[in-house]
């Protein structure tokens, strides 16, 4: 099973990097962890046919997370002519938003009767499901404003990867990343706290809870990218494949 991060920006692009967007390869199956905005030139770019992607798992419903997601519907209808059944999973509120995200970017699209199975799943607060061979856990983590934010605990084969979505620090990070064999987390400063993303020296005073076998950072901010070498965790990079 693969890991591979087709983009680890933020909504800025700070580094020049894509919106997040990881691809899970389970060697039968082939999903998404969030789809930002730029995800759609990410995957090409990359050589991945959209096609081969079964599942989109959506933290939240901001435009670096999601906001691919009407370009990659207009693509499976249009482009590259899909067939096979697509599922899309996020937060409460997911399938209105979506609706909403279509209409203002290309008017009409969300009333097209796709020639594809497209099913848009909201997902609930530590309830376990079941989507396209993977095992998804999700848990409700903090952001801004009133939507659900939600964090992912995803096992397939026997492995787990754990992801904590834009969120700053909670005990829940302890559990969703339990034992996992990869914890991927955000460190969005490397010390300036704010209310809504997590900065590296918070998540540093909590590495001893933290039980992953590997964490990676991720969805860096130009001040946390002009200070890599100061930094002993793992970072993660466009184009970064981890094997598990």
């Amino acid at each position: 099973m693969h890991l591979t991060f087709l983009g680890t920006g933020d909504a800025f692009g700070s580094g020049g990097r894509f919106n997040t967007c990881f691809l899970l390869d389970t060697g039968d199956e082939r999903a998404l962890i969030d789809c930002g905005a730029s995800s759609m030139i990410a995957l090409k770019r990359a050589g991945i046919d959209p096609n081969d992607i079964g599942t989109i798992l959506v933290t939240h419903l901001h435009a670096d997370h999601f906001g691919g997601l009407p370009f990659f519907i207009l693509d499976a209808q249009f482009n590259a002519k899909r067939r096979r059944p697509l599922v899309l999973a996020g937060p409460l509120g997911f399938a209105a938003r979506l609706r909403q995200a279509m209409e203002v970017m290309f008017p009409g699209s969300s009333r097209t009767t796709q020639k594809f199975d497209l099913s848009v799943m909201e997902l609930d607060d530590g309830k376990d499901v079941t989507i396209g061979g993977l095992s998804v856990r999700p848990a409700e983590v903090h952001h801004d404003g009133d939507a659900p934010y939600l964090a992912y605990r995803v096992t397939a084969k026997g492995r787990t990867i754990a992801y904590s979505g834009d969120t700053p620090w909670t005990d829940r990070l302890i559990e969703v990343s339990r034992d996992a064999d990869l914890f991927i987390c955000e460190a969005y400063f490397r010390r300036k706290a704010v209310p809504s993303h997590l900065d590296l020296a918070t998540l540093e005073r909590h590495l001893p809870d933290i039980t992953a076998r590997r964490l990676v950072l991720t969805h860096m901010s130009a001040d946390l990218l002009g200070q890599l070498d100061t930094v002993d965790c793992e970072t993660a990079y466009d184009g970064l494949t981890i094997a598990l």
